[in-house]
């Protein structure tokens, strides 16, 4: 039977500007899924992840793990939900990698052989353990792609959330991602114009835009599904074209 992780419903966001970004979202994704997120650029993706992980406060509801989201309750919603950024430099701003990883576990009050433990294990999963006294400014694109997605690993998230992660890689990191990210025993939510990554890793797409869910299913029946993706500016996935 599923278990109900994420829970949001008429969720509403607005900018300073008066720009109204999110227009009554309603999402559920049941743990252990991997979700895609797709739409066209300005639709609400980027605003999306960043409500659900604390950033932004908007109006509606939004819960995770059955724990309603509110201001007083941030410390212990941001132990369960992680947003690695599109850009990794938004994120790796400590001496060392190790310093990045252990960021996260040490503002959340573990003690030290706890966090040691986060920072191998998180590691690890990202194929970075012989990097880890390295300066995050000196890895490669795709290293501090890694890097940036285990500094949110280390704080093992009930739900981790990604923006564009596979934008400005080469193909052989892109790969090297997808196939990293696959491994992964965690529930995600993925948004990105990469179709193919999407195809992979996720079997249910949400597509979204001016602000809206329009479409939530089978992530074949989404991009492959010609008049609704060119209706929202998008393109057809060309392995689900009939």
């Amino acid at each position: 039977m599923s278990e109900l992780l994420l829970e949001v419903e008429g969720l509403y966001y607005k900018y300073d500007d008066g720009t109204q970004a999110l227009c009554g979202v309603d999402l559920k994704i049941d743990r252990g899924e991997t979700i895609a997120l797709v739409g066209p650029n300005g639709s609400g993706k980027s605003t999306l992840l960043m409500c659900l992980s604390g950033l932004y406060f908007g109006q509606g509801t939004v819960r995770i793990d059955g724990m309603e989201m509110t201001k007083s309750g941030m410390k212990e919603i941001r132990g369960r939900v992680g947003l690695v950024f599109q850009s990794p430099d938004d994120q790796l701003f400590m001496p060392t990698l190790a310093d990045d990883l252990a960021f996260g576990p040490i503002n959340l009050g573990y003690d030290r052989a706890k966090v040691q433990e986060r920072i191998d294990d998180a590691a690890s999963q990202m194929q970075l353990s012989d990097m880890l006294d390295r300066a995050p400014y000196h890895l490669s694109m795709g290293q501090k792609r890694n890097a940036s997605i285990a500094t949110v690993l280390a704080m093992q998230p009930s739900l981790l959330m990604m923006d564009e992660p596979s934008s400005n890689l080469d193909p052989r990191s892109r790969r090297r991602l997808i196939e990293v990210l696959e491994s992964l025993d965690t529930t995600m939510l993925i948004a990105s114009h990469d179709l193919a990554l999407i195809g992979r890793l996720c079997k249910r797409t949400a597509l979204i835009d001016e602000g809206q869910i329009v479409a939530d299913g089978p992530t074949a029946d989404i991009l492959g599904n010609r008049t609704l993706m060119e209706e929202h500016g998008l393109e057809v996935w060309p392995e689900t074209a009939g």
